[in-house]
């Protein structure tokens, strides 16, 4: 059934077919503190130069501290990272409370057991609509191919089916 383009809930149900990847994206704030958000909005642009983009709603209270950073890591979870996806998709009091990390490129966070990472210079923030684009160029990456990615489609998280060989 097609949608009137005015029905915000019914295009974000819509969107919401498209299955996605979920990563964390951090960097370190203008105070030194770490911060970070979960989303499902990461895309590649450019092989060469190497440049990835991420999505961040315009409304969020971290938008100048991400703009200011000098670098952002994206951390793609892993299956069995869901719990850390939900404790960097709301807002506890110290999201980063208890976890391990080490500093990337930066010093933005780097988190361990992800299927990949990727450490990108903060290069340019475009305006659209509701949300801010963000533009890195990729500095350092790493994967770990045998890891299977954390999925999200229509509200829910998934798995890859098992591979029948």
């Amino acid at each position: 059934m097609t949608q009137p383009q005015t029905d915000s809930r019914a295009l974000r149900n819509a969107l919401g077919r498209f299955a996605t990847g979920v990563a964390i994206v951090t960097a370190i704030d203008p105070d030194g503190h770490p911060i970070g958000l979960t989303v499902n909005s990461f895309s590649a642009v450019s092989l060469d130069p190497a440049l990835v983009l991420w999505c961040m709603d315009n409304n969020s209270n971290n938008l100048v501290a991400f703009q200011k950073a000098s670098h952002h890591v994206i951390n793609i979870l892993a299956a069995d990272q869901e719990n850390l996806s939900n404790r960097f998709a709301t807002w506890p009091a110290d999201r980063f409370a208890g976890l391990p990390w080490h500093p990337g490129a930066g010093g933005a966070p780097v988190f361990p057991g992800c299927c990949a990472t990727f450490e990108v210079a903060n290069e340019t923030a475009h305006a659209g609509g509701d949300h801010t684009l963000f533009i890195g160029r990729v500095e350092r990456f790493a994967e770990t191919p045998d890891i299977a990615p954390l999925l999200f489609h229509a509200g829910r998280y998934g798995r890859l089916a098992a591979d029948p060989q």
